[in-house]
């Protein structure tokens, strides 16, 4: 049966079988996982990044952003979690799914290497607070006035395939 509504249930680990209707939040292993909400019984797994979806609260309401695009499954279903509610989206075309991929995958690979550059950069400074390879000249960093400049605005067009406004 198709969803029009879920109720958050906040655990350390997800179930193994999902109850239709329910949203499993772990923050633990920031993720959240529901049955499709069009009623087709394929598990939907969520995971919470800055990259990928964002949790947030308001009491006891939850919402889920960006939409839930199930392309990958039979179903097709698309909505989006807002306020405990499901608001069911509009179908994309097959161009326009491959641009939200394309752009997801851009966004994850560009929120890994972040994240591994920020672990880098504090590994090497509790290297170098404990090694004599310290005393060395640090590494010439690039000048970001070199860097090309791209508007954001641009890049945005640019990802949903508006590359020549």
């Amino acid at each position: 049966m198709r969803q029009m509504h879920l109720k958050p249930s906040f655990v350390e680990f997800i179930p193994d079988h999902l109850e239709d209707g329910v949203l499993y939040i772990s923050e633990r292993f920031r993720t959240c996982s529901h049955n499709c909400c069009c009623g087709c019984g394929e598990e939907v797994v969520l995971p919470l990044s800055p990259a990928e979806w964002q949790l947030s609260r308001d009491g006891d309401a939850v919402s889920i952003w960006p939409s839930v695009g199930n392309w990958d499954y039979a179903c097709n279903s698309h909505y989006v979690i807002r306020g405990n509610q499901v608001r069911w989206a509009g179908a994309m075309t097959a161009h326009q799914i491959r641009r939200v991929k394309q752009r997801d995958e851009v966004a994850l690979r560009s929120q890994v290497a972040s994240t591994n550059a920020v672990r880098a950069r504090n590994a090497a400074g509790t290297l170098k607070a404990c090694s004599p390879a310290a005393a060395s000249p640090p590494a010439r960093a690039t000048s970001i006035a070199n860097a090309p400049k791209v508007s954001v605005w641009k890049r945005l067009l640019g990802w949903f395939g508006f590359s020549n406004a």
